[in-house]
């Protein structure tokens, strides 16, 4: 169980870092190399940052479980 939780953290730990260095910043980001330069007039950001933002809401949200498993684990 800890070891599957290692590999877990490891992996949302990459995937953490690689979301966030996609979001776009003042000047633009890596994101808009795949579509996020395109938004609409209506919402201030486009869909692909807000798909963004949730899928990065959500891993985070994993990594934040795993941390908490793991240390509960190697507590006792």
């Amino acid at each position: 169980m800890t070891v599957g939780l290692s590999i877990a953290l490891i992996a949302t730990s990459v995937l953490l870092v690689l979301l966030v260095l996609l979001h776009r910043a003042k000047g633009g980001g890596l994101s808009t190399l795949f579509g996020g330069g395109v938004s609409s007039s209506l919402g201030g950001s486009s869909v692909v940052e807000k798909n963004l933002d949730r899928l990065t809401v959500a891993v985070a949200l994993l990594w934040i479980t795993c941390i908490i498993g793991l240390g509960l684990l190697l507590k006792n």
